[in-house]
């Protein structure tokens, strides 16, 4: 897993990132199903080819390399992937 989004996106689902995403790998987008439903937004783990594209226009600085996931946040490595049931 390259990137994870972490608790600062919780409530706030700003979709900046999945516009600057590449490879479409951030979900749930504001017109799919699951977008009203979701808490927060969730990196595929797999499909990530580690750009960081979507780092600088998080507005709440959600996001980060696994890496350098602050430790207070590190269960939510583990969410973004089980959201894609990885």
């Amino acid at each position: 897993m390259a990137y994870v989004i972490a608790e600062p996106c919780i409530g706030t689902k700003d979709t900046a990132c999945v516009d600057a995403c590449p490879v479409d790998c951030i979900h749930p987008k504001r017109d799919e199903e699951k977008f009203e439903g979701s808490e927060m937004l969730y990196i595929d783990p797999v499909e990530c080819i580690d750009c960081g594209a979507c780092v600088p226009v998080c507005p709440v600085s959600a996001i980060f390399a696994l890496d350098d996931l602050p430790e207070k946040w590190s269960a939510f490595a583990g969410s973004n992937a089980k959201y894609y049931g990885k």
